[in-house]
């Protein structure tokens, strides 16, 4: 009894410590994913700080961006060799002075419209009524206007009253008399200036804040680096250099588009005849700062005055087309041929940051919303903690070419996975893609599958949708067919290139291979892509899949004039029967070198141990990629010969197997 309570105290003790280690491994695991709580709360601090204060982070933001923008022409003129006080208030001075007579103009322009708008009520009170005839021919305008008169004559009906007792005499109301005199000249002068003090005290202090960022930029940067970065000064120069890069581009060539557009839009509207043609050509450069929504706008305003400002519809049709055909030209032409620099923004992103910063600081806010959101994703792309914000609004792929494969054929999705591939055929042939992305896609899935986290019913959608996939690559695969005598011809000629391309396959003409699966669906889908990238270099190659690998099937197999046999595998656990596969194959089909790809993304074994692979398989190859298949089973090798085991005999066995004979003889005689 003291011995098995000993024991259990013992079990005991163990069993804890194996629980505390456990603990121990989870708290740390726990420790190396840091929590994005902290993150999400200073993120919404930070939000509820900039809405609270905008009234002072709006002039800054401002300051810095023009800060970015104008950091340029500083940097050229210092380069010439102008003073710094010189570069920096000249160049501030000659932007705010070209801005305010930007404003100014349209000020002007604005007030002219003002003006003119009573004039064109004719054109609009005609153009109605013609719509309005046009639509009362089939009875629909005016059976809406039926409809509507109706209704307000019931609502303004007068409820009867129910008089109960003699109506009293109406209390008379006393009439409000208000007196005006006239101001005096300081008051009409006060109230002329008083709405102006906020915008001009704004503007003043933006034009301080730039001036002042211009000559420390610097000591700025200096001081940003020591606070931020100082730990890591090469990421920390590289976010700011990034950051400064975009924006700068970004602002300056939308800039250099929206001039391009505005100018020939004022010269076509002057010519069309639409009046203030300049206003709206301006307002057009400065709209287009604005995503999407902008030039919208600023297309609808001379389309409206179009309208009223002409009897006929003509002008109207005339200047649409004029938009359009702008349209066209910038966004087709000028953009892709100046814009060097891309935002690294999504379409997406720049539609849901324009809400937010509108949201946030008004119209000023929707303008700035595109460089304050590149700024955002350079910052998530190098400070660890806001990587989320680059994911969310940046436009690289966030998935891998082999992930993005592997989530569609997960989704049994092949339609979607072959618009990927047929997008990524057109930089790689298609044994690279099936190489470096189709291959690793099924790797992911079977080592889903090893791991348990993949059904068998979800490896059969894998292995089907993947077929799909194939089946509609044949196209593709016919013509890269038609090109290999084109490119075979190319490299005899071209004898100088020592290094040889990992994809420079051989022909295979006049070779004949069966490609047969490992052990399951997924690796009958690899064989089918190597029998499709043999056939393209010109071989007779079929498929077969892993069930004719059983025992009772594997004698079926018309094995007859092949040149090769090769066993495509995914899963490693195959090695171990690998062996007796190989040498039925081998009994069978001595003329034939049979081979196994075993499929590897990375970690491919040397040269030695592939050798000591083959050697214990007694396989004529042992490859681990597409390329290295693809020459083996159409090299001009010859086979390898089977060595066949000798057990070992116990003593004596030989000798009681004649006895045991010669008794069996004896009793069939009898």
């Amino acid at each position: 009894m003291l011995k098995f309570s000993r024991g259990i105290d013992q079990d005991r003790a163990a069993a804890a410590g194996g629980l505390q280690q456990v603990a121990v491994a989870r708290g740390s695991a726990a420790a190396a994913q840091p929590s994005r709580l902290p993150t999400l709360f200073a993120t919404a601090a930070t939000v509820a700080v900039l809405y609270f204060a905008r009234d002072v982070f709006l002039p800054l933001a401002i300051a810095i961006l023009l800060t970015f923008a104008l950091a340029p022409l500083v940097s050229r003129l210092r380069r010439v060799g102008c003073p710094r006080s010189v570069a920096v208030i000249g160049t501030v001075t000659t932007a705010f002075l070209f801005l305010s007579a930007f404003g100014v103009v349209i000020a002007m322009q604005v007030s002219e419209v003002a003006q003119n708008l009573p004039t064109y009520q004719y054109n609009i009170v005609e153009k109605v009524r013609t719509l309005k005839e046009t639509g009362s021919e089939s009875q629909i305008l005016e059976r809406i206007g039926r409809v509507i008169e109706r209704i307000s004559t019931e609502i303004s009906r007068p409820e009867p009253e129910v008089r109960a007792s003699p109506e009293p005499t109406p209390e008379t109301k006393p009439l409000l008399v208000e007196i005006f005199s006239p101001q005096r000249p300081v008051e009409t002068l006060k109230n002329i200036i008083n709405p102006l003090l906020g915008p001009l005290a704004t503007t003043g202090l933006v034009i301080v804040v730039v001036i002042f960022m211009l000559f420390e930029r610097e000591e700025l940067r200096d001081r940003f680096i020591r606070l931020v970065g100082y730990g890591d000064l090469h990421r920390t120069t590289e976010a700011l250099q990034d950051a400064a890069a975009r924006v700068g581009r970004y602002l300056l060539m939308q800039l250099v588009v929206n001039i391009t557009y505005g100018i020939p839009l004022a010269i076509g509207l002057s010519l069309l005849g639409i009046p203030n043609a300049v206003l709206w050509g301006m307002l057009a450069i400065v709209l287009r700062f604005v995503p999407y929504i902008g030039p919208v706008i600023a297309a609808a305003l001379p389309l409206f005055l179009a309208f009223a400002a002409a009897p006929g519809w003509s002008l109207l049709v005339w200047t649409a087309a004029l938009f359009i055909v702008l349209e066209l030209l910038s966004n087709n032409v000028v953009e892709p041929w100046l814009y060097g620099s891309r935002t690294g923004l999504s379409p997406l992103a720049i539609i849901v940051a324009a809400i937010f910063w509108a949201w946030l600081w008004g119209p000023v806010g929707l303008v700035l919303s595109t460089p304050l959101t590149v700024c955002l994703v350079v910052l998530g792309r190098h400070v660890p903690q806001f990587e989320f914000l680059e994911i969310l609004l940046g436009n690289e792929p966030v998935l891998d070419p082999k992930e993005r494969l592997y989530q569609r054929l997960l989704a049994g999705d092949p339609d979607e996975a072959t618009d990927n591939a047929e997008d990524m055929l057109q930089e790689k042939y298609l044994v690279e893609f099936y190489d470096t992305v189709a291959i690793p896609a099924l790797l992911l899935a079977e080592r889903d599958r090893a791991r348990g986290a993949l059904t068998n019913t979800q490896a059969a959608q894998i292995a089907q949708s993947a077929n799909t996939l194939i089946a509609n690559l044949e196209e593709i695969a016919g013509e890269e067919e038609g090109e290999e005598e084109t490119s075979a011809e190319a490299q005899e000629s071209d004898d100088d290139d020592d290094d040889a391309d990992e994809y420079d396959l051989p022909p295979g003409d006049g070779k004949s291979v069966l490609c047969v699966g490992g052990r399951s669906d997924l690796d009958d889908v690899t064989a089918s892509m190597l029998a499709q990238t043999l056939w393209i270099q010109g071989a007779d190659a079929a498929q077969a899949t892993h069930e004719v690998l059983k025992a009772g099937n594997i004698k079926a197999l018309k094995l007859k004039g092949r040149n090769a046999v090769v066993l495509s595998v995914l899963d490693q656990d195959f090695m171990r029967h690998a062996k007796f596969t190989v040498r039925r194959l081998k009994r069978i089909a001595p003329a034939a070198r049979v081979g196994i790809v075993l499929w590897k993304e990375d970690g491919r074994p040397g040269t030695t141990e592939r050798d000591e692979l083959i050697e214990s398989l007694q396989a004529d190859f042992v490859v681990f990629g597409m390329g290295d298949a693809v020459r083996e089973a159409l090299s001009d090798e010859l086979p390898r010969s089977l060595k066949l085991a000798h057990p070992k005999i116990a003593p004596g066995y030989a000798i009681r197997r004649s006895k045991r004979t010669d008794t069996e003889s004896t009793v069939k005689a009898d």
